[in-house]
């Protein structure tokens, strides 16, 4: 059930929860009649608008409709790692159902929609049909294969490869949920945020997607980021997606 903003996207914000749910959980029709009963409250956001703070203690969790949105901490002196980037039908803070105090920051890194949905209305969709507790625990067991893919991405690879497989993760993500055409997709995101994701200067992220342009890989301008050698991009990416545990690449 939706309520405040008017969503303008091609899917409804259940849907798109259901649509991200089922490429990594197998759904019953109960199941999602269930998850279409949630109430959602979407609010628009700007680029570089934090939805959660670390030390707030959260009573919703977020489900992203449109844009993006990253994960980050700051150290003390104000440098700032972005841990992980967010694409649409995400529930990038569903753990604070169960961990009140956030020990995390989240935001907008573009401009972006988000659905707000009460944890009050989670547990009872939960109580509902029990089987939705394994697939929102399956979703932030997800995001945790993700943080440790990213991990070994950035301690073990260099400026290029981490690139090349950020930008192949980004495309399965998507197309699971219906949010690239074909081999392309919308990425604004600017080349510092990217750097912060991959800890490398914006200066070397602009080298490394001149780089990728030049050996024909990529294409990107206006915002949007074509894939034109997918094969060769996953092999210097050193890619493999069973770390996304999308249905269609592993057993359920």
């Amino acid at each position: 059930m939706l309520s405040g903003v008017h969503f303008t996207n091609r899917l409804s914000p259940n849907d798109l929860m259901i649509r991200k749910l089922e490429s990594i959980f197998r759904l019953s029709d109960d199941e999602k009649q269930v998850l279409q009963d949630l109430p959602v409250q979407v609010e628009s956001l700007k680029p570089g608008q934090d939805i959660v703070r670390i030390g707030e203690h959260a009573s919703r969790s977020c489900l992203l409709l449109e844009g993006f949105t990253c994960v980050y901490k700051l150290t003390s002196d104000g440098k700032r790692q972005i841990m992980a980037v967010h694409v649409p039908g995400d529930m990038p803070d569903l753990q604070s159902l169960h961990l009140k105090v956030m020990d995390m920051s989240i935001a907008s890194i573009s401009t972006s929609m988000v659905g707000f949905i009460q944890h009050n209305a989670l547990k009872q969709a939960c109580e509902r049909s029990p089987r939705l507790t394994a697939a929102f625990w399956r979703e932030t067991l997800v995001d945790a294969s993700i943080y440790r893919d990213w991990i070994l991405n950035i301690g073990q690879r260099g400026a290029y490869p981490r690139v090349a497989h950020l930008l192949c993760e980004l495309l399965v993500r998507l197309k699971a949920v219906g949010f690239a055409d074909n081999d392309s997709f919308r990425l604004p995101i600017t080349q510092a945020e990217l750097a912060d994701a991959i800890g490398i200067t914006p200066v070397h992220m602009n080298r490394v997607f001149q780089a990728l342009r030049a050996d024909g890989l990529i294409e990107a301008k206006r915002g949007k980021v074509t894939i034109l050698e997918e094969k060769r991009l996953k092999e210097e990416g050193d890619f493999d997606p069973l770390y996304l545990h999308h249905i269609k690449n592993v057993s359920n």
